[in-house]
């Protein structure tokens, strides 16, 4: 996830962004096609040093200007005009952001499977396993600790389906030119800009970059995965302590205890999760304050997305990753759990019902 949101892969992703709007460009008749072949040539075999972009972007106030300046630099004069042609700043900005929103998905897709699997399989181990129900944070009926864990599940499962849901519909190409209109593209806007979604693995949409509700709906519903994660996490501290002991991370040599108390089994994987769950609230909020853009460009909300995506982003993967840790080698002491259970017949309800259909693909949950 680090190489995703790196610098490195910026300045790939903008050069692959003015390469495609190159080659759609000549096939679509707006620039000649040893003209694209300049650019797009240009664009496969640049070494861009990302410290020294960075720098010049910081002065120009975006990251296309340099990036063009560099590509122009480098093509014969014949072909300086068509770099870059009929698109701005934005486009390549947005573009950038959504490429790397779509490489990070697949991570955080792969991450949330293995929790989900590994819950899964806890779930129907204990579908019978009776423990005690706690609410407002004090014994209440007994359930089965399945249900409780297939809970867990369904959490995170219907969180990393309406991410998944929000980066389909929202990871779109940007190319809208100065002010949206698609002008200096020959009247082929709509096919350019196909053309250049299928080259840059996105789909093609109308400009968006007044529109920040796509941006927003990714971090909302990736702060919701960190959060559905966090449930998990607080789940398993609380069932961790030493007074109730019913579940333990897994047993990992050097983590989870302490430099100054050597009989301490710390909860590590859960306090990754939970401090990630703690910070996800602000970030997506950073981002559902950009909705408010200003006319046909805004100024200062849009610049502020890409950090703070790649912050969720990487919260999402440190907590998914270290709680797949936890859940596939979640210890359960039964031991313990009955102890809180009173004697005599159990009454667990529907909870085998339950479970199932927690666990099941496509149920509403």
């Amino acid at each position: 996830m680090l190489d995703t949101w790196s610098d490195d892969r910026i300045v790939a992703h903008a050069l692959a962004f003015e390469s495609a709007l190159a080659e759609a460009q000549a096939k679509h008749g707006v620039i000649a096609r040893e003209i694209a072949r300049s650019i797009t040539d240009c664009c496969a075999t640049s070494r861009i040093d990302p410290a020294a972009w960075a720098d010049e972007a910081a002065l120009a106030g975006t990251l296309a200007i340099p990036l063009v300046r560099f590509i122009r630099n480098a093509v014969p004069d014949a072909a300086k005009p068509s770099v870059h042609r009929g698109a701005t700043s934005q486009d390549v900005a947005d573009s950038v952001m959504m490429m790397q929103v779509r490489e990070g998905a697949r991570l955080i897709t792969r991450d949330a499977s293995r929790v989900m699997t590994a819950l899964s399989s806890k779930a129907r181990e204990h579908a019978a396993t009776p423990t005690m129900g706690r609410t407002l944070l004090q014994d209440a009926l007994p359930i089965a600790l399945g249900l409780r864990i297939a809970q867990w599940h369904a959490g995170i499962a219907q969180a990393r389906d309406m991410f998944a849901d929000a980066v389909e519909t929202h990871a779109v190409l940007q190319l809208g030119g100065p002010v949206g209109t698609r002008a200096a593209q020959g009247g082929n806007g709509a096919a350019i800009a196909d053309d250049m979604a299928a080259r840059l693995g996105l789909r093609a949409a109308p400009p968006w970059h007044a529109r920040r509700n796509g941006p927003a709906s990714i971090a909302a519903s990736l702060a919701m995965l960190i959060g559905a994660v966090g449930k998990m996490a607080r789940d398993v501290a609380l069932m961790s302590q030493n007074a109730i002991g019913e579940a333990r991370e897994p047993a990992v040599e050097g983590r989870g205890g302490s430099s100054a108390m050597a009989h301490k089994r710390n909860p590590t994987g859960c306090q990754t999760a939970l401090s990630a769950a703690g910070r996800a609230p602000g970030l997506a909020a950073t981002m559902l304050g950009g909705l408010s853009a200003e006319l046909e460009r805004g100024l200062g909300g849009w610049q502020a997305e890409a950090p703070v995506m790649a912050e969720l982003f990487l919260l999402a993967a440190g907590a998914l990753s270290a709680m797949a840790d936890v859940a596939e080698g979640l210890e359960i002491d039964c031991s313990a759990l009955a102890g809180f259970v009173p004697e005599g017949p159990v009454d667990l309800g529907e909870s085998a019902k339950l479970i199932e259909a927690l666990l099941t693909p496509g149920k509403e949950n």
